[in-house]
């Protein structure tokens, strides 16, 4: 894939990567260390965006934040391992390129 491509393609994966490295850096030492979960909210955000890109890390990031909350247990939750096929890579993948499950006659 051309390298300017990439790129393109990773940027709003990158902005919110630095939103969140924005967040750890000036406002969470403020704030102290008041996550109910293992890893925290903001740890949890960089490795779900970093293992399922923009789309998928901020679904499961804001997921996860509207579960920090005073009546949520907590405890240890950790990012999802990504899927084979996830709906929208099915969708930007060509079907050629998708390998067959059909065994050799």
């Amino acid at each position: 894939m051309n390298p300017i491509l990439t790129t393109l393609t990773r940027l709003p994966q990158m902005i919110l990567i630095g939103v969140v490295n924005g967040y750890r850096l000036l406002i969470s030492p403020a704030l102290g260390s008041n996550c109910r979960f293992e890893p925290s909210c903001s740890a949890y955000s960089l490795l779900a965006l970093s293992q399922h890109g923009a789309v998928t890390g901020s679904y499961l990031t804001l997921r996860r934040l509207v579960r920090c909350q005073p009546w949520c247990e907590g405890g240890h939750d950790p990012v999802p391992p990504p899927q084979s096929a996830s709906f929208f890579s099915r969708l930007l993948t060509p079907a050629a390129s998708i390998p067959s499950k059909k065994t050799p006659s």
